[in-house]
C-alpha cells in the first residue's frame, strides 16, 4: 500500500529568494533615477499605514484569527505537501482490498492514516453507513475545512482593502500639516514627504506584500479543497463497491497519471483516453 505518512516539509528557497524582487526593483528605479532612498524613510507615514491597517483588522477578525493568518503565510513559504498521486494510490490499493477481501479489510489501516479527513470517509464506509449520510457527512465535513483554510487569505485581503485607504489618509495628514506652516518654509518639506510616501507605503504593502501572500494563501486552500474532492470521490466509490479499475478511472482525472497500484496499470487507448485494465 501506498505510504500516507506526511513528509517533512522544506523551506520553498525560490519563493523565498524571489518575494523581495518586487520591492528592490522600486528601489533601484528610484535610486536610477537620481533619488535618495532615505526620502523613502518616513516613520511617521509608516506609523500611519501599518498602524492603522493593523488597528483596521483587529476590529474586523479576532485576534486568534489574525495569529492564525500570520503562522499560514509564514507556512505559505514551505514546500507544498503535494501528494495528490501518493493519495490517488492509496486510495485505488484500497479499493482493491475492498473488492477482493471486503470493506471490514480496511478497518485496520485506518489507524495508520495520517490524513484526518481521509480517516474520517474510511472509518464511515467501514461502518456500512447509508450511502447518502456518507457523502451527506463528507461534504459538510470539505465545506467547513474549506472555509477554514481560507480564512487566512480574507485577513490578508481585508488588510490589503485597508492600506491604501491608510496611505490616503496619511497623505491628507501630511497636507495638513504643509497648509498648518505655509509661513514656514522649513516645515514644509517633511509634510510633503510624509503626504506622498503615506500613499506609496498604502499602496505598495498592499500590492507588494499582502495580497500576493493572500493569493499564494488561496492557491494553497485550492489544492487542499482538490485533495478533499479526491478523497470524496475514492471514498465514495470504495463504499458503492465499484469494481477498481472503474475506481482508478473515475479518481485519475485529479492525478497526472492513473496510479497502478496491486495490478491495476494505466495504458492509453488509441483515442487519446486512458484504459485501467485490472491483471488477473
Amino acid at each position: 500500500m501506498a505510504d500516507t505518512r506526511p513528509r517533512r516539509r522544506r523551506l520553498d528557497l525560490l519563493s523565498i529568494a524571489v518575494a523581495p524582487v518586487g520591492i528592490g526593483v522600486i528601489l533601484l528605479a528610484q535610486r536610477a533615477d537620481g533619488g535618495l532612498l532615505a526620502s523613502l524613510m518616513q516613520g511617521p507615514a509608516a506609523l500611519i499605514v501599518l498602524g492603522g491597517t493593523l488597528g483596521a483588522v483587529l476590529l474586523s477578525f479576532r485576534p486568534s484569527e489574525l495569529a492564525r493568518a500570520v503562522r499560514a503565510a509564514l507556512g505559505a513559504f514551505l514546500v507544498p505537501d503535494d501528494n495528490v498521486d501518493t493519495l490517488a494510490a492509496t486510495l485505488t490499493s484500497f479499493s482493491v482490498r475492498a473488492h477482493r477481501v471486503g470493506l471490514l479489510a480496511l478497518e485496520n489501516e485506518i489507524d495508520a492514516i495520517s490524513d484526518p479527513f481521509l480517516r474520517h470517509g474510511l472509518t464511515l464506509a467501514v461502518d456500512d453507513t447509508p450511502h447518502a449520510t456518507v457523502q451527506e457527512f463528507l461534504a459538510a465535513e470539505k465545506a467547513a475545512r474549506d472555509a477554514h483554510d481560507e480564512a487566512p487569505a480574507r485577513v490578508f485581503e481585508a488588510a490589503a482593502g485597508y492600506a491604501p485607504t491608510f496611505g490616503i489618509l496619511g497623505a491628507v495628514l501630511g497636507l495638513i500639516r504643509v497648509m498648518e506652516h505655509l509661513d514656514a518654509p522649513a516645515m514644509l518639506g517633511s509634510g510633503m514627504a510624509v503626504a506622498f510616501v503615506s500613499t506609496a507605503y498604502g499602496v505598495g504593502a498592499a500590492n507588494l506584500l499582502l495580497l500576493p501572500i493572500a493569493g499564494r494563501l488561496r492557491e494553497r486552500a485550492a489544492v487542499a479543497s482538490q485533495h478533499r474532492d479526491l478523497v470524496v470521490q475514492g471514498v465514495s466509490a470504495i463504499h458503492q463497491r465499484l469494481h477498481p479499475r472503474l475506481v482508478a478511472q473515475k479518481i485519475g482525472v485529479y492525478t497526472e497519471d492513473v496510479p497502478a497500484v496491486d495490478g491495476i496499470h494505466p495504458r492509453p487507448t488509441r483515442r487519446g483516453t486512458r484504459q485501467v485494465r485490472l491483471a488477473s
